[in-house]
């Protein structure tokens, strides 16, 4: 796959021209709509489409009379949250937790709950949305935490899973890509609130960012 780093930014004004970029370009196919260009499309927006809709007809038939709560994690899972609400073709609820334990590319080890549920999820079955398992740490903390509110069931649902980070071992019940050892963005995932609205997952080396 050619090399991105000299493709321009979408932004309002021309990009200088002394930075080599040429505004609105793509590739692959995928139009670059940050700040500066990912260095490698790892999954297209068609793709994730596609499994998208795969684990919501699994998630339709496994659930057709449960009526589950489907559990966000902010921010990172509102992209595919939104699009997999949306796929599911029986009745569902949503709830949202906020959680904090990334600063930069890099988890800090320690996992603050910043919001915690609106609903009461004793005897009701869960599907925890995530969009990458990393180390597991996060994902642990918050199974967890809502194991010990006694649902009648809890599932976790992944777009991402990297297997080579793992420190502390969850099952994935339904996962979307395995993802090789590269820092991601894109699809919900950031670096310093960049990249969220790529619509594609991309891989982006940190250190070659401009401070």
């Amino acid at each position: 796959m050619a090399d991105v780093a000299a493709v321009a930014r979408e932004i309002v004004l021309p990009a200088p021209a002394s930075t080599g970029h040429v505004a609105g370009t793509s590739v692959g196919g995928e139009r670059l709509y940050a700040l500066e260009a990912p260095d490698e499309v790892l999954f297209s927006a068609e793709a994730i489409q596609q499994q998208v809709r795969a684990l919501a007809a699994t998630l339709s038939a496994d659930y057709a009379d449960l009526r589950p709560i489907l559990v966000g994690i902010l921010r990172g899972s509102v992209a595919f949250m939104a699009d997999l609400i949306r796929a599911i073709s029986v009745p569902i609820e949503v709830d949202w937790l906020a959680i904090s334990s990334y600063t930069g590319q890099s988890s800090s080890g320690v996992v603050r709950l910043l919001k915690d549920l609106d609903s009461d999820i004793t005897e009701r079955h869960l599907i925890l949305i995530e969009d990458i398992v990393d180390t597991g740490l996060t994902i642990n903390y918050v199974m967890r935490l809502l194991e010990a509110r006694q649902p009648a069931s809890l599932k976790l649902c992944a777009l991402l899973n990297k297997p080579a980070r793992r420190i502390a071992d969850r099952p994935i019940d339904y996962v979307g890509f395995d993802v090789p050892d590269v820092f991601v963005v894109g699809y919900g995932l950031d670096y310093e609130q960049r990249y969220r609205n790529l619509p594609y997952v991309a891989a982006l080396d940190p250190a070659r960012l401009p401070s």
